[in-house]
């Protein structure tokens, strides 16, 4: 049956791609089973909140609060650490966006006035 698309009451079965979700309460993507946010998710994201990279930080803070209480409730001891968490969910955006880039030397100038 090489070629041949199954079918369901005499209609083609669609499929579906499956997008790079987060699996609550495991916070695995349900596309390839890594921890979310996986690759995939992060550029999706990226190109989807990438005229509103603080709006791309509300979401991720609303997530990373919901996955701790998930995650903690499944298993407290492997939770993760704090850090370990808030660079998996807030972490990488501030590396891949210029929004809050701040420099050593701007910084300083910005403390002496």
């Amino acid at each position: 049956m090489t070629g041949e698309q199954r079918r369901v009451l005499g209609r083609p079965i669609a499929r579906e791609s499956v997008e790079h979700l987060p699996v609550r309460p495991l916070w695995l993507c349900r596309r390839c089973g890594q921890p979310w946010p996986c690759g995939a998710a992060k550029l999706a994201l990226l190109a989807e909140y990438q005229d509103t990279p603080v709006s791309l930080f509300l979401y991720l803070a609303g997530c990373l609060h919901d996955a701790i209480d998930d995650l903690h409730r499944l298993n407290p001891a492997e939770t993760g650490t704090a850090a370990g968490m808030f660079d998996r969910f807030l972490g990488w955006p501030a590396r891949h966006t210029n929004s809050y880039g701040v420099t050593t030397t701007r910084a300083i100038e910005i403390e002496e006035t």
